[in-house]
């Protein structure tokens, strides 16, 4: 049994906050059936390099457990052909500027008549209303007007964005919790309802304790590079070789940390007992133990740091993390046999569910490669899907 059976997604998204929301549901067993334009498809596609037997491993990366459906809803008989899909779905996730649907005659209240207990999930960039409800919107974007590049960097250095889309990300998982919460309504009222999910709203929640902060003194956080505002020690540090990251969270860790390094006394001395003491003191504590942590090489203070449970790790490559001995036994990645590319290893699902685990049951699809087996199931002929290839509807 998996969770989402016999739910059936209508995706139309692109890019990566909705492909991840979908994704996601896809993990869980629902019907994904991604809509993508007739000869171009999702961005995605064409990004790269790398490329893998012609494919982006861009694409791959959230777009598992989908079947891909080509249709132009610009026109109108594909728009007829979403009305008979829309009406055989429970939820139709979208990612398009605002207002578009509602232009091709699929506003909500359009939508309700066609199929009353469906989920409408709208990924926007910053909103469905607003001066900016119209501008377009990319994770980067949002990751500087969000605050988030302002508190990443070296305090000297320029702002800094995180290295991979996590805006995005962020939002896809926001966006299919959601989703899920209001299938579950949904299931109990027979009534279905709009989820709104924005990169705005997301970037902004994912603020956490640096906007709470904010919120409560109106004092603007600054950039800490690789240590903390709040807690001391917890940044990188400096070996004999290699830098390791150091991240004490309590005053017990400490003092076992202070035995570590050979000075059992800092975990006494008044300016280090307790956290509040070390980080108003961390300009006189911060030298003294990069001065000590450079006496030996990481993998010697690695091992007698978590042989004592207290928080070190190293700063790995992906080479590194995907050979380390706990990320092959969370088995973090998979296998499937892609129609081109031949066996091609994806991330695995960012969950574990005991009874009924994830599994990859479709990889990611070639352009259109359901097109027909979407539109047969749908109750249309063969004779009639040709027409609309021929016609560049499909």
């Amino acid at each position: 049994m998996r969770p989402l059976a016999g739910i059936t997604v209508l995706d139309c998204t692109r890019v990566l906050a909705g492909p991840y929301c979908t994704m996601v549901l896809g993990d869980l067993g629902a019907d994904v059936i991604k809509l993508e334009q007739p000869g171009r498809g999702d961005e995605t596609r064409a990004w790269g390099p790398p490329f893998v037997g012609g494919e982006s491993p861009y694409f791959w990366a959230a777009n598992r457990n989908k079947r891909s459906l080509t249709l132009d809803l610009s026109r109108a008989e594909g728009r007829t052909i979403f009305a008979r899909l829309v009406a055989s779905s429970h939820v139709l996730v979208d990612n398009f500027k605002v207002g578009t649907l509602e232009r091709w005659g699929f506003d909500d209240a359009a939508l309700w008549r066609i199929q009353p207990s469906l989920v409408h999930t709208a990924i926007t960039a910053y909103g469905t209303a607003g001066s900016k409800a119209q501008q377009p919107g990319y994770d980067f974007l949002l990751q500087a007007e969000s605050g988030w590049m302002s508190i990443t960097g070296e305090p000297a250095g320029q702002p800094m964005k995180v290295g991979i889309a996590l805006v995005d990300v962020l939002t896809g998982l926001f966006a299919a919790n959601a989703t899920q919460a209001a299938l579950r309504v949904a299931e109990q009222t027979g009534r279905g309802q709009r989820a709104d999910c924005s990169l705005l709203r997301s970037a902004v929640a994912a603020l956490v304790n640096v906007g709470s902060g904010y919120l409560a003194t109106a004092a603007a956080p600054q950039r800490w590079g690789n240590a903390h505002a709040a807690i001391v020690p917890y940044q990188l540090f400096p070996t004999r070789d290699q830098p390791i990251v150091l991240a004490v969270g309590n005053d017990a860790q400490w003092r076992r940390c202070c035995t570590l390094l050979g000075h059992g006394e800092w975990a006494d001395d008044p300016r280090f007992a307790t956290n509040p003491q070390r980080v108003a003191h961390r300009d006189t504590l911060v030298p003294l133990l990069q001065q000590q942590l450079e006496t030996r090489p990481a993998t010697e203070w690695l091992a007698v740091f978590q042989a004592a449970q207290v928080p070190a790790a190293p700063v790995n490559t992906l080479p590194q993390i995907f050979a380390d001995a706990q990320v092959q036994h969370e088995q973090l990645w998979t296998e499937a046999m892609h129609s081109s590319a031949g066996i091609i290893k994806l991330l695995g699902a960012p969950f574990v569910l005991n009874d009924t685990p994830a599994e990859v049951r479709y990889p990611p699809p070639l352009l259109g490669q359901h097109t027909d087996e979407v539109l047969l199931a749908a109750g249309f002929g063969q004779h009639a899907i040709q027409r609309w290839r021929e016609l560049g509807v499909v």
